[in-house]
């Protein structure tokens, strides 16, 4: 936790409340715990209220504003860069600083990518944006990040499943690095230009100092930059597989994000977790997610939460048929409180992810990964609850069916029976570059398998080792 308390009398809780709550919600927002004994709890005294404003702790004044010489260095690089790259993490969400992100990244022309906890921070239909980076990002995020010149960070803490091989992400490039916990800042990455503070008071700065002095932005040198993330994109964009007869796990996700492209979103963990942070271009604070927690059964409660919070908005639950059956108890929660939350299990039968490393890095040797057999019969266990039950079998009937979902005016519960040995693609294998996907689509020139250089995006053999253009490691 962020710290935590035992209040030793009754007359403390009042102000143990109140100092809780702003160590909670300022600085690098975090849990504190309150242990209030039994016998305290029982005792009588005169409460005198303490507001959370009132609140003053020696030691604990986070640092909100950017240094100005900082703030000077950053524009200086900024201005000088030629293929910069905006990387948000879920910081940036925290600080509510959506509009200050879009007007920084259209002020510098920058190609915007995010990690799981920053999506939302940026529009994902914007041309800027590139998606979501790392072991399950977009080919043409990764290509990005391993050839920049500089890499702006602002909320993200580089952690391993964004940054693959460490000492080679982001190599090539600068670093600003942005974030209101100083301990963050140089911890997997050392900065060219570290700035404590709070992201969207920095990059208000930014933007006032650029305003003033009216900074050239680098607009005109990042054109070609920009013109071969198109390429990156158009070569190597996100599948999603139709095959005959089966329906496909980002078959099911697509339709779910076309027919609700405003809904919150809450997932569990796994594959589709995977697969809904790619194709879910949702906005602002509307992806709930365990990220880096990897909490199997976090999707259902989340959802119920974030229902009861916002009634009248749309919540819908990505789970798997593993995390599911975590917290499958929680439907008798949705019919006891007629919550309206939709929960949507992408079903393939597997703990979806460990199969695919097992397929992948163990030889295809499985182990304890198939669920099917002990599998509930999903539709009925609804109707046991007291909430209506849909399964998706087929193509045929998937968009009907969605919006059966959604008219529905009360909890659902969908079992979209899905494609057994479909992976999640592209992947940054451990310990790898993240330049070196597994999963591309290849190009096929000439009758021979080709791949564009992540360095100067020149098409060569699949098989090279070396970039003939510019001698990069492929």
């Amino acid at each position: 936790v962020k710290h935590s308390y035992v209040a030793r009398n009754a007359r403390e809780v009042a102000r143990i409340v109140a100092e809780a709550f702003h160590i909670a919600s300022t600085g690098r927002p975090g849990p504190v715990l309150v242990d209030i004994p039994k016998d305290v709890g029982l005792e009588l005294c005169d409460y005198i209220p303490v507001e959370p404003g009132d609140v003053k702790l020696t030691g604990y004044r986070p640092t909100v504003k950017g240094n100005r010489r900082q703030i000077e260095a950053a524009l200086h690089l900024l201005e000088t860069a030629e293929k910069p790259l905006l990387y948000v993490g879920g910081g940036a969400i925290a600080a509510n600083a959506h509009a200050q992100i879009a007007e920084f990244a259209e002020r510098f022309q920058l190609p915007v990518t995010t990690t799981l906890m920053g999506i939302g921070a940026f529009d994902e239909h914007h041309p800027l944006s590139v998606g979501m980076l790392g072991m399950h990002g977009t080919a043409y995020a990764n290509f990005a990040v391993t050839e920049c010149d500089l890499l702006i960070a602002v909320g993200a803490r580089f952690d391993d499943r964004v940054t693959g091989k460490l000492d080679e992400f982001a190599s090539k490039a600068k670093v600003i690095h942005v974030d209101i916990d100083p301990a963050e800042v140089g911890k997997n990455r050392a900065p060219d230009v570290p700035i404590v503070g709070d992201v969207r008071v920095v990059l208000e700065q930014i933007l006032q100092k650029a305003r003033e002095f009216d900074y050239p932005t680098n607009s005109d040198r990042s054109q070609a930059w920009l013109a071969k993330i198109e390429r990156w994109r158009q070569d190597y964009p996100l599948q999603v597989p139709r095959p005959e007869g089966r329906l496909s796990p980002q078959e099911v996700i697509v339709e779910v994000g076309r027919q609700a492209p405003h809904a919150y979103y809450t997932t569990d963990v796994g594959q589709h977790q995977m697969w809904a942070a790619q194709f879910l271009k949702n906005g602002p604070r509307r992806w709930i997610s365990s990220a880096g927690l990897g909490t199997m059964g976090f999707g259902l409660p989340a959802a119920m939460g974030v229902k009861v919070a916002i009634p009248d908005e749309e919540v819908i639950c990505i789970s798997g048929d593993s995390s599911f059956q975590m917290n499958l108890q929680e439907l008798a929660t949705l019919t006891q409180f007629n919550i309206h939350a939709k929960t949507i299990i992408i079903n393939n039968g597997w703990q979806g992810m460990v199969r695919q490393w097992q397929e992948a890095f163990y030889g295809e040797r499985y182990s304890n990964s198939n669920m099917e057999a002990g599998m509930p019969n999903v539709e009925l266990l609804a109707q046991a609850y007291g909430i209506k039950g849909i399964t998706i079998r087929h193509r045929e009937e998937l968009a009907a069916k969605i919006a059966e979902m959604l008219a529905h005016d009360g909890p659902v519960l969908v079992n979209a029976i899905v494609t057994k040995d479909e992976n999640c693609y592209p992947m940054v294998a451990p310990g790898q570059s993240n330049s070196r996907m597994i999963g591309l689509p290849k190009i096929v020139t000439g009758g021979c398998e080709m791949l564009n250089c992540p360095s100067c995006g020149a098409v060569n053999s699949w098989n090279n080792k070396f970039c003939p253009e510019c001698g990069a490691k492929l």
